[in-house]
């Protein structure tokens, strides 16, 4: 009954992050970016940490009742993908058709994308990548590129998600894992940071998601350049 009882746990943790996704959204709606993406990156921590939890208590087996995997796909497009669209959409960083393009780009293909059946690979990495829109917007909000700049990011990464290019699972991808789950901490860190400054083009807090943001996006490349016996960036 105790493993039973924590498995019901896990699924009532993933499930908050529907408030949290709520609570950004009624930020972004009034434009207090830095609070919506604090409440984002909440969402994300939570992301982080059931999928280890479900694992380890075995939810799926241990309370049947709900598909965790179908909850957290529902609350992963929204706090992933739609809440940052209309993020970016809303703040002007692209303007006019501009931002037409971006947030179609972002909605239409991360819907597709999260219905692929070939998303992971072999060693539980992304091919393509895996729609995390949330951390890109937000590295976006803090930098304040050139409108060209951006919409090649969003475009380019839109494309990417169609491609068997590779992107690591901080905590997943067995490889480099021990640099790698760091790092996406250090990320979460940074951003979070970044938010309570609002953004503040000062702050050291955008060095470290710059310098963190490469890493998570370039080693599951790096690793198909090098690639392992057993760990191939192929579609499974």
């Amino acid at each position: 009954m105790e493993l039973r009882l924590k498995a019901l746990s896990v699924h009532l943790l993933t499930a908050t992050g529907a408030v949290l996704a709520m609570l950004a959204m009624l930020a972004a709606v009034e434009e207090r970016w830095s609070v919506m993406f604090a409440w984002l990156v909440a969402a994300l921590a939570v992301d982080g940490i059931d999928g280890p939890l479900a694992r380890r208590y075995g939810a799926k087996e241990n309370w049947p009742t709900y598909d965790g995997v179908l909850m957290d796909l529902i609350i992963d497009y929204i706090t992933y993908v739609f809440i940052p669209a209309y993020a970016l959409f809303k703040s002007n960083l692209l303007d006019g058709w501009t931002g037409w393009v971006a947030i179609i780009c972002i909605v239409y293909g991360s819907v597709i994308y999260f219905a692929d059946t070939r998303m992971k690979t072999r060693d539980n990495s992304f091919a393509g990548f895996p729609a995390c829109w949330n951390m890109v917007v937000l590295v976006l909000f803090a930098l304040k590129p050139d409108w060209r700049l951006t919409l090649f990011v969003v475009v380019a990464l839109a494309i990417t998600m169609f491609t068997n290019i590779k992107f690591i699972h901080p905590v997943r991808t067995e490889r480099w894992r021990a640099v790698s789950l760091p790092i996406a901490v250090a990320w979460v860190g940074f951003a979070a940071w970044a938010a309570l400054v609002h953004f503040d083009p000062q702050s050291w807090a955008h060095w470290g998601l710059v310098i963190t943001s490469l890493w998570l996006l370039l080693a599951g490349l790096v690793q198909q350049l090098i690639p392992a016996r057993a760990t191939r960036g192929v579609r499974a």
